[in-house]
């Protein structure tokens, strides 16, 4: 049974930076894709960066494309978001996924295609 821990969030003023962790366990598969997902209150969850373990390939939403960068360390099993220029609107818990089976890309936004879910961590960005 694969088990996600996140950390790193908090309070930041706009403009600040926050880098969150999401570290694996108990997984045995090399082919994961992990995602990150935010959910503000009364908002549905939504995509916000993903990587696929073997290769590296990244993808982002729109709305943090050139602000946030997701990374991977294969030896920690842990994946992060290092998140720059951070806006009110970033402000939302945010969940790391893992999918244990291969997604194509055109899928890796979608929420049911990831098996295993963290806790969340709560990222509040100020005015």
């Amino acid at each position: 049974q694969v088990q996600l821990v996140e950390s790193g969030g908090g309070l930041v003023q706009a403009g600040g930076s926050l880098r969150l962790s999401c570290a694996a366990s108990g997984g045995s598969s090399s082919v994961y894709t992990t995602g990150w997902f935010r959910q503000a209150p009364g908002n549905e969850r939504e995509f916000v960066a993903a990587i696929r373990w073997s290769g590296g390939s990244t993808y982002y939403a729109d709305s943090v494309k050139g602000r946030f960068t997701i990374s991977r360390d294969n030896a920690k099993n842990t994946v992060y978001l290092q998140m720059d220029s951070l806006k009110p609107e970033d402000t939302a818990v945010y969940y790391c996924a893992l999918d244990e089976t291969y997604t194509p890309s055109t899928l890796v936004r979608s929420l049911m295609r990831y098996d295993y879910w963290g806790q969340g961590t709560q990222v509040t960005v100020s005015s």
